[in-house]
């Protein structure tokens, strides 16, 4: 018993311990075996059982007192309230855009679009696509400017 909880625990010190325990839980409950005959391995059942107990026990856990990490900026209720301030300043400037700016930027930066692929969606030449990009890119640049 006592080699098989120093192989459980890992530590011989540990195991005569638990073997005394196991004896002593052994010696209280000995009325409710019901088989004398099987006293090995009802006793060795009890040894695994004070064994795990004693591993269980052993684990160590931080205390949760000592473990404070620093709250992450990006998810900071400061940060999530700028970051929609920022978006709602984005879809104002993007509501004073004339409508084929408008549509050319969302094509674009929202939806990834090539020049090509808005100038075949919308029936307009491509160079007319760069230009009303370009003229939206700069108007929100300028309309952003407080936010940079």
């Amino acid at each position: 018993m006592r080699v098989y909880a120093a192989k459980l625990l890992g530590s011989e010190i540990e195991s005569d311990d638990i073997v005394q325990e196991s004896f002593l839980t052994g010696w209280r409950h000995i009325t409710e075996l019901e088989n004398p005959g099987q006293v090995r391995n009802w006793l060795m059942r009890i040894v695994t059982r004070r064994a795990i107990d004693r591993i269980r026990v052993r684990r160590e856990h931080e205390n949760i007192d000592d473990w404070n990490p620093p709250a992450a900026r990006a998810g900071s209720p400061d940060r999530v309230v700028e970051a929609r301030l920022q978006l709602d300043a984005v879809w104002e400037a993007l509501d004073k855009l004339p409508a084929d700016q408008r549509r050319c930027w969302l094509l674009r930066e929202t939806a990834g679009y090539s020049y090509q692929e808005i100038a075949d969606g919308l029936d307009l030449p491509v160079s007319t696509v760069r230009g009303l990009l370009a003229r939206a890119r700069r108007f929100l640049l300028h309309e952003m400017e407080a936010w940079r």
